[in-house]
Order: C-alpha cells, then sequence, then structure tokens
C-alpha cells in the first residue's frame, strides 16, 4: 500500500500530456475509480478531455479537482533526464507534472481507495472534477463541466483542490482564495506627423503619460483580512512606426489587474475610464475577464484540511490567497467551500521538475484524512 501512490503517479508522468492533450490520464484514473462504483462522464470539446466521475447521490457533496496536462518541458537538454521517464534521485522523483499536478491526483485515487475500503457506510457523495485544459487558455475545461452541472442544478459542498500549494515544506500553506485577473487593451489615439513639426500632430505617448501616471498611483482598495490590496500593473505598451523622425498616431497598451474581493469588475472598469476621461483622451478600451476572486472563510472545509495536516504532517497551516489563477474561480460558481492543497511548488513549470518521494505518499495519507473529516 505504501507504494501504491508512488506507482501511479509514475505512471501518470509517463503520459506526455502537454495542454490540452490528456494522452489517456483520466482513462487511467477512472479504470481506478470505476470499480469503487463511480459513474464517468467524458465532456470533450476543442481537444480537450474534461471527466466528472461520481459516486454516491447524498449530501454534503466533496470533490476532488485537478488538471492532468502539464507545460511543455522546454528543451530536454535542459533536463538531466527524460522529462517524461519518471526518474528517482537524491530522495526525489523528476518528471514532468511532478509537482504541478499528477501527483496530486495520484493522491486523490488512493486516498479515495482507502477511505472507501474503511468506511463502508460513510456519509455524503465523492466526485472527482479532471481537465487537460488548466495549463493552456482555460475556457473548454473545468468551466466547460461547471456549466454543465449548473444547468441541471448540480452543486458541491466542498472541493479540493490539488494545485501545488506548498512553499517550504508539504502542507505549510493552504489556498483558501485567489484573486480576480481583469485585462485591459487600450488604443490611444492621436495624430501622427513629422517630430520636427509638432504642433502638427499629437503624440499620445505624451497624452497618456499624465493618465498613466495617475492609474500607478491610484490606490484601489486596502483589501482585507485574507486578500492583499488590489493591484494595477502595465504589461505591454507600444508606439511609434520604428523611425525616429516620426510622431506616433496611436499607442497600445495592455494592463491588469488582481484583484481582490473588496473590488467588483465593474467598479475597476468605473475608475479606469474616469481617470481616462479625465485627462481628455481618446480611446478605445477592451476587458477581458479570467476569473473573479473567490474566498472561503474560516469554516468546515478549512478546518478540515488544516486538521489533516496537523494530524498527518504535523504542522500548523498558513491561509493564502496569494499566487495566480486556478480552476477554483470557476469552481467556486457552483460550489460553497473551495481550497487548495498540494505539494511543494518551488520546481513547477522548470526543467528537472521534482517532488520528494517521502511526499508522496503523505500528500494521500493527509487527503484521506480531509475526507475522514468530512464524510466518515
Amino acid at each position: 500500500m505504501t507504494n501504491q501512490t508512488l506507482d501511479l503517479t509514475r505512471k501518470l508522468i509517463e503520459q506526455p500530456s502537454v495542454t490540452p492533450d490528456d494522452k489517456g490520464c483520466q482513462s487511467i484514473i477512472s479504470k481506478r475509480l470505476i470499480p469503487l462504483g463511480f459513474t464517468e462522464e467524458v465532456i470533450s470539446e476543442n481537444g480537450v478531455t474534461n471527466t466528472w466521475l461520481r459516486k454516491g447521490s447524498d449530501a454534503p457533496v466533496f470533490c476532488f479537482a485537478g488538471h492532468t496536462d502539464v507545460v511543455p518541458t522546454g528543451p530536454t537538454s535542459s533536463w538531466d533526464t527524460d522529462p517524461f521517464v519518471p526518474t528517482e534521485r537524491e530522495g526525489n522523483l523528476f518528471g514532468r507534472g511532478a509537482a504541478d499536478m499528477k501527483t496530486s491526483l495520484a493522491a486523490f485515487v488512493t486516498s479515495t481507495e482507502r477511505f472507501l475500503e474503511k468506511h463502508t457506510n460513510h456519509r455524503g457523495s465523492i466526485c472527482f472534477l479532471l481537465t487537460s485544459d488548466e495549463e493552456g487558455p482555460a475556457t473548454s475545461g473545468t468551466v466547460k463541466v461547471v456549466q454543465a452541472l449548473r444547468e441541471r442544478g448540480e452543486t458541491l459542498d466542498f472541493c479540493v483542490v490539488g494545485e501545488p500549494t506548498s512553499v517550504s515544506t508539504l502542507g505549510d500553506t493552504i489556498k483558501n482564495g485567489r484573486r480576480g485577473s481583469l485585462t485591459g487593451i487600450l488604443k490611444i489615439k492621436g495624430t501622427q506627423g513629422h517630430v520636427a513639426y509638432p504642433h502638427l500632430a499629437a503624440n499620445p505617448i505624451h497624452l497618456f503619460s499624465p493618465a498613466l501616471k495617475e492609474l500607478v498611483s491610484e490606490r484601489w482598495d486596502e483589501g482585507n483580512e485574507y486578500f492583499p490590496a488590489t493591484t494595477w500593473q502595465m504589461a505591454n505598451m507600444n508606439a511609434g512606426t520604428g523611425a525616429t523622425n516620426v510622431i506616433p498616431g496611436t499607442l497600445t497598451a495592455q494592463f491588469n489587474f488582481r484583484f481582490s474581493t473588496e473590488s467588483t469588475v465593474e467598479a475597476l472598469k468605473e475608475r479606469v475610464c474616469e481617470i481616462l476621461d479625465k485627462h481628455q483622451l481618446d480611446y478605445e478600451l477592451e476587458w477581458v475577464l479570467s476569473g473573479n476572486p473567490f474566498l472561503t472563510e474560516k469554516g468546515q472545509l478549512v478546518n478540515a484540511v488544516t486538521t489533516a495536516v496537523k494530524n498527518v504532517l504535523g504542522i500548523d497551516a498558513e491561509l493564502s490567497t496569494s499566487g495566480g489563477t486556478s480552476d477554483g474561480r470557476f469552481i467556486a460558481d457552483i460550489c460553497r467551500e473551495v481550497v487548495e492543497l498540494g505539494p511543494i511548488n518551488a520546481s513547477i513549470h522548470q526543467a528537472n521538475e521534482h517532488i520528494l518521494v517521502q511526499d508522496i505518499e503523505r500528500l494521500s495519507l493527509t487527503y484521506e484524512n480531509i475526507l475522514v473529516n468530512l464524510l466518515a
């Protein structure tokens, strides 16, 4: 039993499931769970594979959620060993997806197998939500499963996402929320002309500069107990023809908000437009919302997860909302409590991605204890 999670992790790493290709990973998981009484529903779209597995029909409904896709390996010459040949050395397991997040998927499965064997009369239902579109655009993945569940009135009570949240030691950090992400694509209009005759032109770079200064210095909110203050960052800015003697006619810019639950999308949009209008700019502005913020305050799920970390790993986990977005932003639409817990994230998306071998079974035991705390 002590090697089952490691064996399954190795098997999943062997599948070169570079986003959005699942390469059969979800089928491997389904074949382990269907004999235990899980029903399987596959939702495929745009080359993405999604699988919804469920056992039981009663509340509370608990869900493990994760992704089978991985980021590209980059030059294989940067790796010490083949990224899709799981390799153990110096107490670590190396391979693409070892930390993000095939170990978590394997631990989901083995923790569930042990829990069901020990607790045949458990309460509630257990579900798995798997996608191969988390590392990509995330437009045909978890969001589509959530949409399908919502349309037929299905909701979840608790969800654990297996993202690699740990910083220095397994279990030291639990994500109980994530900031929202809102991108603005801005076009400032001026008048092109010769640099020697500026009175016949209108330089959009000069026109935008006072507004840019104000946007940079704006305090959007103060954050709260769980979230830092909302941030605004310029990501790209382009203007000019490449010639040194031409005043550009337009400036294009991209900026991004990472925002807390203290701000709304509409309020942020309105304040940006107020600043641009204040400076009498002629502009076009397109918005792209990647996800709203979500937050799970201290309650049943947070208590169950922190207790499991303490029971199995012997440490007090810290709650955090730092980092980028995750599929938790979609799941929160139909689930009242969502948290993320997974391996140490120091090597994710890097060459020689790895996880401590000893952490693989410890993560499975932690997930099992979460199930015990909520459903036993």
